[in-house]
Order: C-alpha cells, then structure tokens, then sequence
C-alpha cells in the first residue's frame, strides 16, 4: 500500500475522482495552477504528493505548504491580527515580499483605494522529507491502474520525515523576521501542522509560549489539524491550536540573536506597488478545481 495520501489535492482513498485526467493534469486545485513540485532528473513531471502517511500508525502529514492554502482559510483565521482594518476595506493577499531576513511567503493587507491600513506577514511550513517520495507516488499510479515507467532501483528508495532540519530552519527564519514585525508593532504568523508543532515543543526551549495566544505578541503559531470525515472522503484542514510569543521568546527558545529593523513606511511602499486586481482575496478562487 502505497504512503501518498493525497495526490495533487485528492484524497487516493476517493472512488470518484478521474485519475488519468488528475495525474495527465498536473494541477494544484490550492494554487489554481501547475504544481511546482517537479522531478529534478524531468520537470516536466509534477510529482503532486501533498500528504503522506508516516509511521506504523500512518498518520497523515503535509509535506507540501501549497496544501495549507486549502479554503483560503490561513488569511480569514488571522483577520483578528489586522487591528486597523475596517468593513468596507478591501483584503489582498500578496506573494513572496522581501524584508530583512528574508522573504515573507504571504502578506495579508488591508487596504481602501492606494491606502494600506493594515497588514500582517503569513509564513507557511510543512515537513521537509529526507530522500524521495517518487517511488511511494509510483506505487499509487500502479494501485490506480495508470500507466507508469520505472527502474526497480527507483522502487527501491524510500523516504523519511526531517523532523529536526524543519523545525530548526523555520524557526531560525521567524526569530530574523519577527525582529522586523516587531519593530513596525505589527504581526507575523507561521502557519504550520500540529504533528510539527508537537515535535517544536518536545525538541525546543517553548514552555514559555502563551496558549491561547495573546493579540499583543508580535510572533503568533496558528497549527492545523488534518482528517478525514470518511474513509473514503477527502481530507480537510481545522485550526487546532494558537500560541504566542516574541522576538525575544524565539531566542530564548534558540539562543539566536539579529538585527533586522526596515522604516514601515518603505514596506508600505513595497506593498502598495504589489497589491492590484490580481491580489484581492479570494476563497472561492483558491478552491477552483475542488469538489
């Protein structure tokens, strides 16, 4: 039995879908386009493994952030992070910005007309794998009944979670973005599964973490769950848990220190030049292509 749970946004355990049309598709119905997840030996080839089952339990664990996008839900879940936005306002969601430190995966803003009122950063994470999922999709395609080509050296190699290089690396990358946030008096939010969550604050220095998040930090967790409704359903996302804290919380739970100060109104003007049309959020867009 194959360990891919959901292939290109589909549960594989779903008696309805058209595989042949999903898998010749390639497309990723959170991202309403191609899956970028391509094989480096031919990109050509999407490899749209976005859950897996891990361990003897065979608990489902994302390892694709596209995945997280599900409903659009991620942005309307930290509205409350927004204090100066108002009804009437309008909402983007804005791509890949630059700050110190790094580029912020999302920026969710608030803005009437030409002016931004508001805006808080969203950073997603799911779990890194250690070698390749390919043979485990292949094996899917088999159960399915597609066609496929491989070598019994592909089949051979396995997969394994990075539990460790995950969690350390992201939180590295908060503690040099928060400083930033923190200076705007404005927030940041990862966004990540709980099976992660649970792993950061079995591994990391975090007791001092707020639960239930407090509205004042400046570095928020916003940890989802995953299940299924029925056996043969597809699965869905819930929001399971929030905890908060601060730059200064993320070093203590690392021992890391940086500085990363930017003026608020230059990241407004980096926001101002990126919002349009094709920004404005949308959750019925983002669920194109789902059933």
């Amino acid at each position: 039995m194959s360990a891919v749970a959901e292939l290109f946004g589909r549960s594989v355990s779903s008696r309805d879908e058209d595989w042949s049309a999903i898998v010749d598709g390639q497309e990723c119905p959170f991202l309403g386009k191609g899956c970028y997840k391509t094989r480096k030996s031919n990109p050509e080839i999407a490899i749209g493994s976005c859950t897996v089952l891990h361990g003897k339990a065979r608990v489902p664990i994302l390892i694709c952030p596209a995945r997280l996008l599900e409903r659009g839900r991620i942005f309307t879940d930290c509205l409350h992070l927004l204090a100066l936005h108002e009804p009437g306002n309008d909402l983007h969601v804005v791509p890949e910005v630059q700050i110190p430190g790094g580029s912020v995966d999302y920026f969710l803003v608030s803005a009437r007309n030409d002016d931004i009122a508001d805006f808080a950063g969203v950073e997603l994470q799911t779990v890194d794998t250690t070698g390749t999922v390919w043979p485990e999709r292949q094996r899917l395609l088999r159960t399915l009944g597609l066609p496929r080509a491989d070598s019994a050296e592909e089949l051979v190699r396995g997969f394994g979670m990075n539990w460790k290089m995950t969690a350390k690396t992201i939180l590295v990358q908060m503690h040099h973005k928060v400083r930033t946030f923190e200076h705007l008096r404005k927030k940041l939010v990862l966004v990540l599964q709980d099976a992660l969550m649970h792993y950061m604050l079995g591994e990391f220095d975090f007791a001092h973490l707020r639960d239930p998040a407090s509205i004042g930090h400046s570095m928020h967790f916003h940890v989802y769950g995953i299940e299924q409704q029925r056996q043969d359903g597809p699965y869905g996302l819930f929001l399971s848990d929030r905890r908060s804290t601060d730059c200064d919380g993320i070093a203590k739970g690392l021992n890391l220190q940086a500085e990363s100060h930017v003026e608020l109104s230059d990241l407004i003007a980096r926001l101002r030049s990126k919002i349009g049309p094709e920004t404005l959020f949308n959750p019925i867009q983002l669920t194109a292509g789902r059933t």
